[in-house]
């Protein structure tokens, strides 16, 4: 008998596109509205514009090696520039809810263990350096194999691994999970114990709300719970002035405080646009000292973007049984491109943002909503003020929620194998204890690797992923491995 299917048929299983712009980003494809991907880029942005804010904070004011700085007000425009322009590239040519900006990691590494060596137009230098590499490694299918040659269970845990990072990010971010400064424990709960502020309550509160509403299958229930809780911290920031953070104010709100700025616009300077140096500091360093810092770069940026997107994918619904995507190869080569645009303006390499999964949440399926998120940013150039009005303590409700969806992942994956579970286990908890997507990918690739082949399985591991593991292991190292070198 035929199984042959009939027109009819392929249309109902192909939903028709309702116009070329439909067609083109696969709206109705991925079972989406625009509506939907409006408010999907909107959450997205709302979770990320903390990122304008940080960013200046971790590269603005700190010294290079010859004492200059970058100004905060310029680090904030470029940031805003790049992302915008990265998150829109993005879209549209991967067509992919996965939106861009300073990645966090590079931006603290360049900050503490670069410019102290490097001017910061060399340091930046080294990120383009880094970016044109893994464009190279993207084009050439190497980025790709190495992503087909993960076994499925990690990239699951991988998924997992990043829901309880941004999990994390989120409770540090609410002032829910604090710094003890002790030895032991290192984090404990709010102040001394107790989570008696108000930031913290707003906090508890947009959570509750998002979770309750998301329950109801209510839609837009994360804009919703954002929109809120913003709301109400606005008013009561007006009535009982709890002011910024602070060691007077221990109970105060944290990156920002929810009032209406007194300047609405502000004119963007971009004169940091351009100011990177490719060759100088090959010559104040030396070429190995410069490799092992280019080294790092690559490692870190090739494998929290690639942890990020395999997450992200898995997350939204767009990836096959093998963990792949559709548009993999550009999405790899474009986020290449992100660290070399990142490295020419100045606001550190841009890489795939994992709170793009708070807009997956809300329903994104489409690069529709990288380019509402990706506009934003671009208004955000010459409304600074304004992106300081969600408070960190409600976006990072938003961060909890999505963590815990990602986290669902895990029922995917057959733990009563010990070969299995402890290369599982330990992709997932790295991450958030070592606040690092790439430290829990290397740790997991280097378990599976060892765990798997002295199990009697050593024909189930790939050689690239031994490869791999074998550079996770010089990476990890790198510290002794600089000063042997140095001599």
């Amino acid at each position: 008998m035929s199984t042959a299917t009939t027109p009819d048929e392929t249309a109902e299983q192909e939903p028709t596109p309702k116009n070329a712009f439909d067609r083109f980003f696969e709206i109705t494809k991925r079972h989406s509205t625009l509506g939907t991907e409006i408010r999907g880029g909107l959450v997205t942005f709302v979770t990320m514009a903390y990122i304008v804010i940080l960013n200046p904070i971790i590269l603005g004011g700190t010294k290079d090696v010859v004492g200059n700085v970058l100004q905060t007000q310029q680090v904030a425009a470029v940031t805003a520039l790049t992302a915008g322009i990265m998150t829109i590239l993005f879209g549209l040519i991967s067509r992919l809810p996965f939106a861009f900006a300073a990645g966090l990691g590079i931006n603290s590494f360049l900050a503490v263990s670069v410019v102290g060596q490097l001017t910061w137009p060399e340091a930046m230098g080294l990120v383009v350096i880094n970016g044109l590499i893994i464009v190279l490694l993207s084009a050439t299918g190497l980025r790709r194999m190495i992503m087909d040659a993960i076994p499925m269970e990690l990239k699951i845990a991988i998924t997992v691994g990043i829901g309880l990072f941004i999990a994390f990010i989120g409770l540090v971010d609410s002032g829910l999970v604090t710094a003890t400064g002790l030895a032991s424990p290192p984090v404990g709960l709010g102040i001394g114990g107790s989570i008696a502020t108000v930031p913290v309550l707003m906090f508890v509160l947009t959570l509750l709300l998002a979770a309750v509403l998301m329950a109801r299958k209510v839609k837009a229930a994360l804009l919703v719970a954002l929109v809120s809780g913003t709301v109400v911290s606005m008013i009561i920031e007006a009535i009982w002035h709890i002011g910024a953070r602070g060691d007077k104010n221990p109970g105060g709100w944290g990156m920002s405080v929810p009032t209406l700025p007194g300047q609405w616009l502000s004119v963007p300077d971009l004169g940091l646009v351009g100011q990177v140096d490719l060759v100088s500091s090959w010559g104040r360093i030396g070429a190995i000292a410069c490799i092992m810092l280019v080294f790092t770069l690559v490692f870190t940026n090739f494998f929290d973007a690639m942890g990020t997107m395999t997450g992200l994918a898995e997350e939204a619904g767009l990836s096959d049984g093998k963990g792949n995507f559709p548009r993999l190869k550009s999405a790899l080569i474009v986020e290449g491109v992100g660290a070399v645009v990142g490295g020419s303006t100045s606001a550190s390499s841009n890489t795939v943002f994992v709170e793009s999964a708070s807009g997956i949440g809300e329903g994104a399926r489409t690069g529709v909503a990288n380019l509402v998120t990706g506009v934003l940013f671009l208004l955000a150039m010459f409304l600074t003020p304004l992106t300081s009005i969600v408070p960190s303590e409600v976006a990072a409700a938003a961060l909890v929620v999505v963590g815990a969806l990602m986290m669902s992942q895990i029922r995917r994956i057959d733990l009563r194998e010990m070969s299995v579970l402890v290369p599982v286990f330990v992709t997932i908890v790295i991450m958030p204890f070592t606040y690092s997507i790439a430290n829990g990918i290397g740790a997991g690739f280097i378990a599976w690797a060892i765990v798997r082949s002295l199990s009697g399985k050593a024909r189930q591991v790939s050689p690239l992923l031994w490869i791999v593991a074998v550079g996770f292991m010089i990476y990890f190292a790198r510290g002794p491995i600089e000063q042997l070198i140095g001599g």
